[in-house]
């Protein structure tokens, strides 16, 4: 393929690109992601069902009513009695010991309201306030999702940017390859160098082109990854701001705070199992609630002939439940001390991270300023080379080697940066705190 047709193609695949590329800023981008993520709307959806259980509770204090009707027909004589007495239709006739030992089909239709009033369950009270505990155990669950949500958006924003440079890199080094390859091709037709020079040069266009294609394709990849954290729908393709150095302060942070999100949640996660094992020692104690129901009963189904009520307080104690309350302490205190080791652990890893990615933006500081100095070099020599070289003094393989060298420090240049960046924004999640509760 000649250059011209190369270049063809390069402007084609360019206004392929263009169509569907939109413009997306970081922050843009982080405002998606907390609203349409799915991950955060999973994370709202189980604090809603912490916040519904807990409303569950409230039948510690509220009564409950149940409103019943029952038809019945009987001729068992116990029964069909009773029936009668119910519907407060007994007459002498019916103690006739033929008919109470030989009753006819006895209908009772029954309209029955009931009432529960609970007055003393502290047991109940204490899982009332577990289950308010467990709210706040999911709310910071949810606040620590974003944080995580916001830092892989960062991250990801991060390589679209690599990506693009890289583009950028092998878009600049194939056009400094394929001018090197006019000249060489020029050289040879006059005689001046061999044709081996010639292929030289090709096979580092055919390279460059591999790679440029596998970058665009890095390019898009990165693309769909920030589509999915956004909740966006659509094969976008997006272009960013240019990959720089961010320009903040370092964290003086050197200690992983104990009031972050997800200790909050461990945390809260233990005050509520330490109240559910006080829990399970109030159900040993005595239990009061009151009752009450108002019957109708009659022999006819549109009948109301006959009413009758019941009110009482029930005062009930389980002394011994076959040490099931007993076994049923020990599994909740188990399960305390296993919520205690986790965020003991959760602490302890998080600050060997933190100590690991301090060191690291140390070092990544001291790369990029190595790779700023090592890229000027290296664009002077190639410079220089290239002179030499289109005034017939310099060789094909040094002018390659220079270019090669140029783009390899560009991109390391680019890595550092994003490394970077990356190292600074996973610093900042690992040191966020949360002060909304």
């Amino acid at each position: 393929m000649n250059l011209l047709a190369l270049l063809s193609l390069f402007v084609f695949a360019e206004s392929v690109c263009a169509q569907d590329t939109l413009k997306l800023t970081l922050q843009e981008a982080m405002s998606s992601v907390m609203r349409n993520n799915k991950e955060i709307a999973l994370a709202k959806l189980d604090q809603e069902s912490a916040s519904a259980r807990f409303g569950q509770t409230n039948a510690v204090f509220l009564p409950q009513v149940n409103l019943s009707y029952t038809a019945m027909t009987t001729n068992n004589p116990l029964n069909a009695f009773g029936f009668k007495l119910q519907q407060q239709s007994v007459s002498p006739a019916d103690f006739n010991p033929e008919l109470l030992n030989n009753p006819p089909a006895t209908q009772n239709y029954m309209a029955k309201v009931e009432w529960n009033q609970p007055l003393l369950n502290l047991d109940m009270v204490y899982k009332r306030k577990a289950a308010r505990q467990q709210m706040d155990v999911y709310y910071y669950k949810t606040e620590r999702t974003k944080e995580y949500l916001a830092f892989e958006m960062q991250k990801a924003y991060a390589q679209l940017q690599l990506s693009h440079q890289a583009v950028s890199v092998l878009k600049d080094a194939l056009i400094t390859s394929n001018s090197v390859l006019k000249t060489t091709q020029n050289y040879f037709e006059q005689g001046y160098l061999q044709k081996s020079d010639v292929l030289l040069v090709q096979v580092q266009v055919a390279s460059l082109d591999t790679k440029l294609a596998e970058a665009t394709s890095n390019v898009r990849n990165a693309s769909d990854y920030i589509s999915l954290l956004m909740g966006v729908q659509g094969n976008n393709v997006y272009a960013v701001d240019p990959l720089d150095k961010v320009n903040e302060a370092q964290t003086s942070t050197t200690q992983v705070p104990d009031d972050r999100s997800d200790f909050k949640a461990l945390s809260s996660g233990l005050e509520a199992q330490e109240i559910l094992v006080n829990a399970t020692r109030m159900s040993l104690l005595p239990k009061l609630n009151a009752f009450a129901n108002y019957l109708i009963n009659d022999k006819s189904i549109t009948g109301f002939g006959s009413s009758s009520y019941l009110i009482g307080v029930q005062f009930s104690w389980n002394i011994f439940n076959g040490t099931a309350s007993h076994y049923q302490t020990a599994e909740q205190k188990i399960t305390y001390s296993r919520i205690e080791h986790q965020l003991s652990y959760q602490k302890e890893q998080s600050q060997l991270e933190l100590n690991k990615a301090l060191r690291q933006l140390q070092d990544a500081e001291v790369a990029l300023h190595q790779h700023e100095i090592s890229v000027s070099q290296a664009a002077e020599a190639l410079r220089i080379l290239q002179n030499r070289f289109e005034q017939g003094l310099g060789s094909t393989n040094e002018v390659l080697k220079s270019q090669s060298s140029l783009s390899e420090q560009k991109l390391l240049r680019s890595e550092t940066v994003f490394k970077y960046n990356t190292t600074l924004a996973y610093l900042h999640f690992l040191t966020s705190t949360n002060e909304n509760k």
